[in-house]
Order: C-alpha cells, then structure tokens, then sequence
C-alpha cells in the first residue's frame, strides 16, 4: 500500500464487538480502500481486543493482543458491550472505565493509518445499530481517544449499506439489492429498496435476523473446519441457507445480493448460490460496512448527484418533515423545522418567533415515507393555555427523545418593555407516525 500524496484523509470505521475494520479515500470523490493487518493479502479484521500484562502498565490491542493471550497477562474482549453495560471493569486488579478502554483499542487502531503517510480530516463510525446510549458511548470513545478531526459523524449498518450502493454502478441496484452478514448471532438479512415515485427518491432497508449454525465461521471451537458441499454437514447447511435466500428473494426482483463474513468463504455453499446467482450479480467480501461508512462521509463532505436525488428512512431516521406557516418580511412563507432523513437523535431546531394573536402554533407534519416530500400533510395545533397578552416573543425548541415522538416545548419571553416574561413554559409530544 503506497502512500497517497494529499493531507486529507476521509475514514470509514467500522466498530464492532468482535471485529473492526479501517477503510478510507484520499479524496471526497476517491474510490475507498480498506487497511490490511498483513501486506500484500485481504485481511482486514481487526480483533476488537486489548491485552494487559500483568504488573505493568503495557497493551496491546487487535491481532497482537489475541496472540498474546495465554502468557502472563489478560485478554479483554467484549469491548463495545462492555462500555454500553458502563460497569467498571476489573482489570490485574485495578478498575477501568470501560468507555475508556474503548477509547485505547481505538486509538491504537486508528495508528495504522501511518500506513497510508496522510492526515484524518474526516471520520465516520459505523455499528450494527444505533441509538442515543450507543451514540453517547461513541461519543465519550472519540473524545477519550482525543481524535482530532474536521468532521465526526456515526451512522448504523443500514445505512452504510446504503451509502456503499449510492456509489456503485446503478445497474446493481436498480432493483432490490439483498445483504446477508453471517456473523455469531446467525444470519442478518438486509433488503435494500427505493420508491422511485416520490421526489426526492425515498430509500430504506427490511432487515431480518434469522437463527443460523456458528460452526461453518473460522475460529470457532474445534469443529471449525472447511466443511464440503459434499459432506452431511455441508448439505445441512446449505438447505438452511437455501431456504433463507428463498424468502428474501421471494418473487419480487432482487437484481443484486451481497455475502458478508468470513463464513460464506467456506466451501458449503452449493444450492444455495446456485439459487442466488440465477439472473442476480452476487459479491463475497466482508469490508462493505467500513466502505460504506467511508461512502457515507463523502457523502455528508460533498454529496453525488445520486445523493442529492436520493434520501435515505432507516430505523433510526426522522421520517417526517416538519414546519410550519410563517410571516417573513411580510409575506406568508413555509419554515423548514426538521428534516426527514437526519438522524432522529440528533434532529434539533431552537428558535424565536412572535405571536401577534391567538395561542397557538401551528405545525404542519408530512410523512416522507408515505408520500414523498409533496405528498399529504396534516396540521397540528399546539395551545398555549394561559399565555398572556395580545403580542408575545417565544422561544421554541423542537427535538425528540423517540424515533417517532416529537417533543415541543415553548417559553414566554414576554415582549421587552411592554411586558415581562411570565416564566412559563408548555411542553408538548407529537406522536409523527
């Protein structure tokens, strides 16, 4: 791997409790590349691991850490479970801040970049889910692990599988595109699909985990082997798999299918990619997440005219616009609150208006996934009970502590020397849809 001749760096990473991976791109529009633990071969997982020597203050962290284990000293895996629980971790007889221990394995590991001779400018961390307590912990991780860079963003594997499709040809998912990821837990499917009726184009993913034999991954116990299409074992696997494909496939068109993990590697796979590869391009790899978090930063940094027609409704999305009617410079106009498509933990909009009669504020909410941004909006009313006077200055806050949940809450300000402010403040929920 050479070293690239610029100073800005995007990053994609991966963060998982197993494994993590590193990928990046030279550029805002450059194709993304991931980091190999071995030169010259696809290695790419890291081990999400630290290893402590015993009466020491030395660790090691990733492949080192996991050769380690077994010498005189303690491996510590678990990692992002550990720091999600936010128990103390006892450690050679000492107590660790689990985020911080976090914070160490992904500082080491953000070091490999020196492979590459270039500055992180961009940084963009994906994990199979996402909520407000993972996010905190990331959060606490990137600020533990004193990561200096221009931007900083996290986002679930839904959509870095999205963001990965937004740059490969548009052939591969003019129809649905299908994931599978075959990890510990069983298999996760992920069904990629868009409403090419609305405007912008509306895009989300179905996924499906399903219960699936760990014995065909690599390292697990002793019954980690290689198993044949042809052996017993191999055929009972590849029927239960066979009949995973079926289902997400079903009848409607599947034009591409992605296999994800070390464990399709295996040589059991006969019926069932057989089924997969009838009129469908399938693809085996286990880097798309990081490329796809890669994908993604680009995006945010300087979006594709793919990007710019194309919104995104995972799980953890605002699915709904939100505004409302406001005189501006005299004229009647439409007030952009919150955006469909952010990220709904991190959507918020604080603002004044004045009210020059009445008490109430009016909302108007429209569901994009259901009818695109110029489909059917409804009006929600907000009272403001008891509020005084005929003219009032509010400041507003708008958020949501749940994905479908909208919180209001409105504060009288009262109106500079005429009145002072009342103190009070209304707070409302609005359930989106």
């Amino acid at each position: 791997m050479g070293i690239l001749n610029t100073d800005r760096l995007i990053v994609g990473y991966d963060l998982g409790n197993e494994y993590s991976q590193i990928s990046f791109a030279a550029s805002e529009s450059g194709e993304a590349q991931t980091l190999s633990q071995v030169a010259g071969e696809q290695v790419y997982n890291i081990p999400t691991a630290l290893y402590k020597r015993q009466g020491t203050n030395q660790w090691l962290y990733g492949r080192e850490a996991v050769r380690a284990d077994g010498s005189e000293g303690i491996l510590v895996e678990n990692l992002l479970t550990m720091a999600l629980d936010g128990e103390p971790v006892v450690i050679d007889g000492e107590s660790f801040d689990p985020v911080a221990l976090l914070a160490l394995f992904f500082k080491r590991s953000l070091s490999l970049l020196s492979q590459v001779g270039s500055r992180m400018t961009a940084l963009m961390i994906t994990c199979p889910s996402l909520d407000r307590g993972i996010v905190d912990v990331l959060l606490g991780m990137v600020e533990g692990a004193q990561v200096k860079a221009e931007r900083i963003a996290v986002q679930s594997y839904e959509e870095s599988f999205y963001s990965y499709m937004l740059h490969q040809p548009l052939e591969f998912w003019a129809s649905d595109a299908l994931l599978f990821e075959y990890g510990r837990k069983g298999i996760r499917a992920m069904r990629m699909e868009c409403n090419r009726r609305t405007t912008p184009v509306v895009a989300f993913v179905q996924e499906r985990t399903y219960a699936f034999p760990a014995d065909a991954l690599p390292g697990w116990g002793e019954d980690s082997v290689s198993w044949e299409a042809e052996s017993e074992r191999g055929q009972e696997l590849d029927r239960a798999f066979l009949k995973i494909a079926q289902e997400n496939c079903g009848e409607s068109g599947v034009g591409s299918v992605f296999l994800i993990g070390d464990g399709f590697s295996q040589d059991w796979m006969k019926e069932s990619l057989r089924f997969l590869c009838k009129g469908r391009r399938v693809f085996q790899g286990n880097n798309l997440f990081s490329k796809g978090a890669c994908c993604g930063m680009q995006e945010r940094i300087l979006p594709s005219e793919t990007g710019k027609g194309h919104v995104f409704l995972g799980n953890d999305k605002l699915k709904a616009n939100v505004g409302m009617r406001l005189l501006r410079q005299g004229e009647e106009s439409y007030y952009a609150l919150l955006d469909a498509g952010e990220n709904w933990y991190e959507a918020e909009h604080v603002m004044e208006l004045y009210l020059q009669e009445g008490n109430e504020l009016a909302l108007t909410v429209t569901p994009l996934a259901e009818s695109g941004a110029a489909g059917r909006s409804r009006l929600v009313r907000i009272i403001l009970e008891g509020l005084p006077g005929k003219v009032s200055r509010l400041s507003a806050r708008f958020f949501l502590k749940e994905e479908n949940r909208l919180s209001v809450e409105v504060k009288d300000l009262g109106f500079g020397e005429f009145r002072s402010s009342s103190g009070r403040v209304w707070k409302e929920e609005i359930e989106l849809g």
